[in-house]
This record gives structure tokens, sequence and C-alpha cells, in this order.
């Protein structure tokens, strides 16, 4: 293990700093749902690999694909060229998503600043010049500016980069039908998490706000932007979230589990009105362009990873996760420490109370519940008060068992010893 060394030298890990101030746990191997560590201790991942490896890790039918586009074309650069695994991926998601013009970039972040380019240059193609952006309070979007900028200014880094981020404006689901009204003239569109926001609290929401965004986008002609990067490929259990209020969105972006977690890949997927607009505009391109977009192997395993959810019986097996989810983790609304506990599809969170509590020691406690968590085997990252897992759809009910029972111990514990 001469390489932690080296790790604790060079490597600066996410959210942290270097050296990393925080525990960091050497990974042998993977298979299935377990990550394997150096000592050989084996840990059922809750966190499906920061929620993308809905088909457990290293799944034959993707390795399969990953190796047959490697001895046939690794990557190719896609200003002016194109090749069949792109083509039939864009082609896969237009009709999941209803979306028929793709652009492919290789990061949830990325795509999400393509969405807002593509929305700011269809309202300039019309001839209204506005930049600004409807996001919602407690919304997640990304870490790079554009993105960070229709983050809630309270949950994200905004008190650290300042006045260099874009200015937008925010507000509360239950006034968002008034917010559109009063700002339909300056801004481009309104971009939602859709039923789930993830990053910035985990909350859970009704369709209803996704019906009165499309209803009102659609009369101010504004451009309506799901993020689905987190919330896609069945996580709720809808293909897509916007499934559950029966809409489509002008714009969707979709990462995260679009290669099953076993490449970088994002894509976004728009309306051909709004392609077509800036296409036959003064304006002519999409004026962004990854080195690596459309990547030949990513987009490879990028199909076979659709083929395998569709082939499968994802739903059941979600419906069967957010059952055991609520009857395993119900018990603890009725300790003291625990605010809420919430689930949908294959997400489960217990959100504990942290009023009276710093920063420090919420951080204390996090990892409080992270190391008890690996004691009883299972790999979770909680973050400030929120402890929650996300799994892969082929996890067995004997592994959920495993996963809500240390989520259980660890919270007791914590509610033990703030009690006493």
């Amino acid at each position: 293990m001469n390489y932690l060394k080296l790790d604790h030298k060079y490597v600066w890990h996410p959210y942290n700093a270097l050296p990393s101030k925080n525990k960091i746990l050497p990974v042998k191997k993977t298979f299935e749902q377990t990550i394997v560590l150096e000592n050989n201790k084996e840990l059922t991942d809750a966190m499906s690999s920061w929620w993308s490896a809905i088909h457990g890790y290293n799944h034959p039918f993707l390795l399969k694909a990953l190796k047959k586009q490697s001895k046939i074309m690794p990557h190719v650069m896609f200003g002016g060229l194109t090749h069949e695994p792109a083509s039939l991926l864009c082609k896969k998601l237009a009709n999941l998503t209803k979306l028929p013009s793709v652009f492919l970039v290789d990061s949830g972040s990325v795509a999400v600043e393509v969405a807002l380019k593509t929305a700011i240059l269809y309202q300039k193609a019309k001839g209204k010049d506005v930049s600004k952006f409807i996001a919602l309070k407690n919304a997640y979007h990304g870490d790079t500016l554009g993105c960070m900028g229709v983050c809630d200014p309270k949950n994200s880094m905004h008190s650290l980069y300042g006045d260099y981020l874009p200015k937008n404006i925010f507000t509360s689901i239950s006034n968002l039908k008034q917010t559109i009204k009063k700002y339909k003239n300056e801004v481009a569109g309104v971009i939602v998490e859709p039923i789930v926001q993830g990053a910035g609290g985990m909350k859970i929401h009704s369709p209803q706000y996704l019906k009165i965004a499309r209803k009102l986008c659609t009369k101010y002609d504004l451009v309506l932007i799901a993020d689905e990067i987190a919330t896609g490929f069945g996580h709720t259990g809808k293909m897509f979230a916007c499934e559950h209020a029966n809409i489509t969105p002008d714009i969707m972006t979709v990462g995260k589990s679009l290669t099953g977690g076993m490449m970088t890949l994002s894509a976004m997927c728009t309306l051909k009105n709004i392609s077509d607009t800036i296409s036959n505009s003064e304006i002519g391109v999409l004026m962004h362009g990854p080195t690596f977009m459309g990547n030949a192997l990513a987009c490879a395993v990028a199909n076979a990873s659709i083929d395998l959810l569709l082939k499968s019986p994802w739903e059941k097996r979600v419906q069967n996760i957010e059952r055991t989810f609520k009857k395993e983790l119900e018990s603890l609304k009725n300790l003291d420490i625990v605010k809420d506990v919430r689930c949908i599809g294959a997400i489960g969170v217990v959100e504990l109370k942290c009023d009276g509590i710093s920063q420090e020691q919420g951080q204390k406690y996090a990892q409080t519940i992270q190391d008890i968590c690996i004691d009883y085997g299972v790999w979770i990252r909680p973050f400030g008060k929120l402890v929650y897992s996300i799994v892969a759809y082929t996890i067995t009910n004997d592994e959920l068992i495993k996963i809500t029972n240390a989520i259980k111990k660890a919270v007791e514990k914590i509610d033990d010893a703030r009690t006493k």
C-alpha cells in the first residue's frame, strides 16, 4: 500500500484539503455491490459510487462492450467526425427523453453548463437579450461556475467565489408561480431538479411544481431545464423524474447512471425547436466542444447500460428497494436526533436535527456515522445533517438490510451520545 503515501502527498480529493483531513480508504477491487479494501475488508456500497453504478460493479455486459470497443476505436475527436456508438446513443436518448437534439459531454456539471448556454442562445436567437435564470432554493446543479450560479447561495460555494458567479433569481417551490410571472421578461429560463433535490438537502417534493413550471414556461416562452443528472435512469422509480408530473422539459441533462458508473459521460437533450432556432439564426452554432466529447468507449458502455436497464425488471427492483427503506428506517423517526426519514425509489434519507449543533460537531457526527457503518461492513458517505443511501438496482435483500441496519446502529449511537 505504498501508494497511500503518494496519495497523502500528491492527491487532492474532492471537498477536501491537501493533504486530506479526512480518512481515505484504499480500495483493492470491486465486484457487484462490494468494495474490497486493501486489507481485504469488504464493504457493501450504499452509495452506488455517487449514485452512478446502477448495475453494480464490474458487470460483465458492460465490460464486454468496453473491451469490444477498445479494440475498434477508443476515441476520436468529435469535431467534424462521428462514429456509430455516439449515433446510436443519441438516438436512444432522444427516444427515452422525447428530446431529439442531443449534445454529448463528459460530466454532469458540463451538461448543465451547456444547458444554460443553450437556453441563453435560444433567447438571443429570438432577439431577447437575457442571461439570468430562475432556480430553486436548496438547488444543487454542479460545481463549475455557471452551475454554482444556479445553486442555492446559502447552501453552496457563493461565499467563496462571491461576485465572480452569475447572478440569478432564487425562489421557494411555493412561490415559483409568482416568481416566474414577475421575472418572465428578465430570464432565459427556469432550472429545476425534478422531484428530488440532491446535494442541497435530499428533499423530496410533490410533482405539482413541475406542472406549474411547465405551464408557465410554455406560456411565456421560457426554457424549462430539468436537471436529471442524479434522478435519471430510474432512481425515483420512473425512468426520469419528470414522468411523475407527466411533463417534458425543453432541456434535460443526464449523466451519472448513463454509463452504469463505469465511464464519465453526460448529455444535454433538447427540443428540435430550440436547436433549430439557434442553428437557423445569425448565431448559427452551439459554441461548446469538449476534447473528449462523444468518447467512443463511453458511448459504447452507455449503449450497453441502457440496453441492460431496459431488459431488466428494474422497476420492480426499485419498488422493492423503496419498500425496504421505508420499512427498515421508519423506526428512526422516534429518536430525538432525527428530524425526518424520507424515501423514494432507490433513495433512503435520514435527516438529523441540527439545532444547537455547530458545523464542526456536525462533521464529527458524520465521520462517526461513517466509521460505525464501515465497522458493520457498509460504505456510506453522509454530508452535513444527512445520512442517506442510493443503491444499485441489483442489490440483494440481504445487502439492503445490512445497509439499513448499519445506518440504524450508527444513528442510534449518535442519539445515545447526545442525550447522555
